[in-house]
C-alpha cells in the first residue's frame, strides 16, 4: 500500500532501546518532531533543476574552523543542506564537486527500490518437486530456487523445511538441487568492490541463494560450570570439526579461525570468556556463499526430521536467461510446491540502513534489474535502470552514480547537492515515512547510537552514515530548533585513512550547527 496522508510516526527502533526515563523522553521528542516534520506527503514541491547553476559558498566561520581543525584541507569536504520544502541552502561548500559516497549510496538504493519495487516487495525462495510425492516419499529431486533473499537464515530454512514435512514430505529419494540462476554475475561485476576475506564478512559477494549472509557465526556463551559453550550457525554437521579453546578466565575476548589440518577442516575458537560475560557472536566468511549453503542444507533437512537418499548438489549456472524448469504452453514457469518469503521491502530497507548492511544493499540493487525475478538479474541491467530513474529526476550520472548499490565501490560518487536534491524529492513522495524510519537517529540507534549525544541534534537528525578508508559521510534529514526540515549531504574524502577518520567530528559539528539553526 502507498501512504497518501500523514500518520503518527513511531521513533525508529524504539522497541529495542533501553526504557530509562531519559531515553523515553528523547524518543518522545523524536516522535513529535517527526510527526510535525515537513518530510511527509503534501508539502510544497521544490523544483529540482536538471543542470543547476553553481552553488553559492555558504560556510560560516565556526564550521570553517572545524574543517581546518580536522587536519584535512577544506577542499576535501563537500557540504550541502537545504530546506525540504524549497528555498535557499543554509550550508553550501563545494556542493557540485563529485565525492565518493561510501555507504550514503545506500540512500540511492533505498529510494530507487521503494519507488520501483514498492514497499510490499518481498524476495521469494522456491521449492519445486521434479517427481511425484507418494506416502511421504518424493520420487525425484527437490529443487530450491534462490530468489535473491539476502536475509535468508538457517532459522528461516529450518522452519520452512518443517512446513515441508507438515505438507507430507518425509523423504527425498533423489537430490536436493540448488539453483542460483536468478543472479547472473561474473567476476567483472565485482571488480570495483573489495575481495572477500574470512576476516571481512561485510565484503561477502551477492548470491541468489545466500544463507546466513554468507557467513559463519559462532556464539560464545559463558557456561555455569566448566568451559564456555559455542554454537555455530549455520550447522554443518560432522563435516566440520569444532575446536573450543576458550577458557573461563581473563575477560570477554574471543576469536574464530577456519583451519585445514590433515585434509580436514576445523573451526578453532580461542580466547577467554568469564562467567559474567554476555553472549557474543563472532562472524567470519571462510567459504563462498554457494559452498556454505550447500554444506548447511543437508544438515538442516536432517534437523527438520527429513531423510535424504541422494546428496545436495548445484545446478550449473546457465549462460543465458533460461530457467531450469520446463515452461508450460503459455511460456510461464509452473508454480512452486512451497515458497519462503522475506520481510517486506520497507522492513528490509530499515534493516539495511540502521546497521549499514552491505549484502542487503547489493541484493536490492540487483533486484532492480528489469523484470526480476521473471528474468535473471544482471548488474549491468540494474545499473542501467537506476541511471534512467535518476535521470528522470534531473540527476544524470555525472551528478550522482551508483555501482554496487552498497557504497563499497568508489565508483559510487555524487555531488552533495545532487544527493540532497534526491533526498528532497523523496521527502515529497509517498515513501517519505518509510525512508525516514529506516535511518539511524542521532544519539539513539543504529550507526549513530554513540554519536551526537547531548546536543541539539540528538533525536532530531535522521542520517545514513558512510565509512571507507578514504571517506566519511553523513546524509539524510535534520530538524532545526526552529522547526524546519532540512535535507543534508556532508561528504569528506582524503586518500590518507588517518586523515579521513579525523573528518568525523567536523561532519558531526555541521549537523549540530544545523540542528541549532532557527
Amino acid at each position: 500500500m502507498r501512504d497518501s496522508a500523514p500518520r503518527p510516526f513511531s521513533a525508529p527502533s524504539a522497541a529495542r532501546l533501553p526504557t530509562s526515563p531519559q531515553r523515553r523522553l528523547i524518543l518522545a521528542r523524536a516522535a513529535v518532531a517527526a510527526t510535525a516534520a515537513c518530510l511527509l506527503p503534501g508539502v510544497a514541491r521544490a523544483a529540482l533543476p536538471a543542470r543547476p547553476a553553481a552553488a553559492p559558498t555558504l560556510l560560516p566561520p565556526a564550521l570553517r574552523e572545524q574543517l581546518v581543525a580536522s587536519g584535512l584541507a577544506p577542499e576535501h569536504y563537500g557540504l550541502y543542506a537545504a530546506p525540504v520544502s524549497g528555498g535557499a541552502p543554509l550550508l553550501a561548500w563545494q556542493a557540485d564537486q563529485p565525492f565518493v559516497l561510501a555507504s550514503t549510496a545506500k540512500l540511492v538504493t533505498s529510494i530507487a527500490a521503494l519507488d520501483l519495487l514498492g514497499p510490499d516487495f518481498r524476495w521469494r525462495t522456491e521449492a519445486h518437486l521434479t517427481g511425484p510425492l507418494r506416502d511421504g516419499r518424493l520420487l525425484g529431486d527437490l529443487v530450491i530456487v534462490g530468489g535473491g533473499d539476502a536475509t535468508l537464515s538457517s532459522v528461516d530454512v529450518l522452519a520452512w523445511m518443517r512446513r515441508w514435512r507438515a505438507a507430507g514430505l518425509e523423504e527425498i529419494l533423489g537430490d536436493i538441487v540448488l539453483d542460483r540462476s536468478r543472479f547472473l554475475l561474473s567476476d567483472e561485476d565485482h571488480a570495483s568492490t573489495p575481495t572477500p576475506a574470512a576476516e571481512r564478512p561485510h565484503h561477502v559477494r551477492p548470491d541468489a541463494l545466500t544463507l546466513d549472509g554468507g557467513t559463519v557465526q559462532v556464539s560464545v556463551q559463558a557456561g555455569r560450570r566448566g568451559q564456555p559453550r559455542l554454537e555455530v550457525t549455520p550447522p554443518m554437521g560432522s563435516a566440520l570439526r569444532l575446536v573450543n579453546a576458550v577458557t573461563r578466565q581473563g575477560g570477554c575476548s574471543a576469536t574464530a579461525q577456519w583451519r585445514e589440518r590433515a585434509g580436514a577442516e576445523e573451526l578453532h575458537v580461542s580466547g577467554a570468556w568469564s562467567a559474567d560475560c554476555p553472549a557474543r557472536p563472532l562472524q567470519i566468511a571462510p567459504l563462498n556463499p554457494a559452498e556454505l549453503s550447500r554444506r548447511a542444507l543437508a544438515e538442516l533437512w536432517r534437523q527438520a526430521g527429513g531423510r535424504l537418499q541422494g546428496r545436495v548438489r548445484e545446478l550449473p549456472q546457465p549462460g543465458a536467461s533460461t530457467p531450469w524448469h520446463p515452461a508450460d504452453r503459455a511460456g510461464l514457469a509452473p508454480a512452486p510446491w512451497s515458497e519462503h518469503r522475506s520481510a517486506t521491502l520497507g522492513e528490509l530497507v530499515r534493516g539495511m540502513n540502521k546497521v549499514s548492511h552491505n549484502l542487503i544493499a547489493r541484493h536490492l540493487m540487483l533486484s532492480l534489474s528489469p523484470d526480476f525475478p521473471s528474468r535473471p538479474a544482471t548488474l549491468a541491467g540494474a545499473q542501467a535502470r537506476v541511471r534512467q530513474w535518476l535521470a528522470a529526476r534531473g540527476l544524470p550520472a555525472d551528478r550522482l552514480a551508483v555501482d554496487s548499490g552498497s557504497g563499497l565501490s568508489r565508483a559510487e560518487r555524487g555531488s552533495p547537492r545532487a544527493l540532497t536534491d534526491l533526498l528532497r524529492h523523496s521527502a515529497q513522495g509517498p515513501h517519505a515515512r518509510g525512508l525516514l524510519a529506516s535511518l539511524p537517529v542521532a544519539g539513539i540507534d543504529g550507526t549513530l547510537e554513540h554519536r551526537l549525544h547531548g546536543g541539539a541534534a540528538q533525536g532530531q537528525a535522521w542520517l545514513k552514515t558512510g565509512t571507507l578508508l578514504d571517506a566519511r559521510a553523513l546524509a539524510g534529514y535534520v530538524r532545526t530548533r526552529g522547526g524546519r526540515q532540512l535535507a543534508v549531504a556532508l561528504l569528506a574524502n582524503d586518500p590518507d585513512p588517518e586523515a579521513a577518520a579525523r573528518a568525523t567530528p567536523a561532519l558531526d559539528a555541521c549537523v549540530e550547527w544545523l540542528a541549532r539553526h532557527a
